[in-house]
């Protein structure tokens, strides 16, 4: 099976991580796409995140009921800061089955070189890299021509940020929409990001 992989904090997931997985797992040639849920971004702060179980939880129930996406917690199980590289390595041992490859915006892509062992990436698996609006890809962006990039300028995508719906539960503002309704349900319960 051809599996993409979306990495994120997703703190918490969102519509918009929701749209662009299920863009990925329709009009792609992935038959499948994973939400990574990762423990700790080594370029990002650690301190706003919610508990790892959260926000798995959070996920599985996001991608709860479609068949083609799947919310993983592969990376809470590697050693810490986890890389990208080192994941995929696990990944690609463990399901020899699976072909993987990396789903990420325009921005990543420009940062790419910053990765650990990126060359590795570049190498040995495809990357799909959609347009974002603060990050336009063409031809000239560097790394674009690679052999294993693969550009796709027409993804739907939506204006929303976790850091955005953290705010407004902090200021008790409702996230109706911008969450699956049972997201919102859960970060509810659990009184989280207040």
């Amino acid at each position: 099976m051809r599996i993409g992989l979306f990495f994120g904090s997703f703190n918490p997931v969102h519509t918009g991580h929701l749209i662009l997985a299920n863009y990925m797992a329709q009009y792609t040639d992935l038959e499948q796409v994973w939400l990574v849920v990762s423990p700790h971004n080594p370029l990002k702060e650690k301190t706003t995140l919610a508990r790892d179980r959260d926000r798995l939880n959070m996920a599985q129930l996001a991608v709860e009921g479609n068949r083609k996406l799947r919310a993983s917690n592969i990376e809470m199980k590697l050693p810490q800061p986890s890389y990208t590289v080192d994941t995929l390595a696990y990944l690609t041992e463990l399901y020899p089955q699976h072909e993987f490859s990396l789903i990420m915006g325009g921005d990543n892509l420009m940062s790419l070189p910053k990765w650990k062992n990126y060359e590795v990436l570049l190498e040995n698996y495809l990357i799909y890299v959609y347009a974002r609006p603060d990050a336009s890809i063409n031809a000239d962006t560097p790394l674009a021509n690679h052999r294993n990039i693969r550009l796709l300028y027409d993804v739907p995508q939506m204006q929303i940020s976790a850091t955005f719906i953290r705010e407004a539960l902090k200021n008790a503002k409702s996230i109706r929409y911008l969450v699956p309704e049972k997201v919102a349900d859960y970060i509810d319960e659990g009184r989280l990001y207040r």
